[in-house]
């Protein structure tokens, strides 16, 4: 065991699950399914599927973070009559819709 934490810090980093696990979350607030928009980092600018983002679920609310720089691109918490989305590491959101 190590007695400064770092191997036990560092395992709770790397446990995280990908961006599909905000469908359920996000289809509460939105009409579209989420996970497929293509967001932008605040950060460093690299885009890809909301799908791809990697989410930690171990705090208080769902966290995903950029899977290049590893920064916070969303946050979504979960309270009773209330749900909160923070978004402000996103710089832009791209949303497919049927244009049928």
């Amino acid at each position: 065991m190590d007695p400064t934490g770092a191997t036990a810090g560092k395992a709770v980093q790397d446990a995280y699950q990908d961006g599909n696990v905000l469908a359920g979350p996000l289809s509460e607030i939105f009409a579209v399914d989420l996970t497929a928009a293509v967001s932008r980092c605040a950060h460093c600018g690299s885009t890809g599927p909301v799908a791809a983002l990697r989410v930690y679920g171990h705090a208080p609310s769902l966290v995903a973070r950029c899977p290049h720089c590893g920064e916070v691109v969303l946050r979504i918490v979960r309270a009773p009559g209330n749900a909160w989305l923070d978004m402000r590491g996103t710089v832009a959101l791209a949303v497919p819709l049927d244009t049928d």
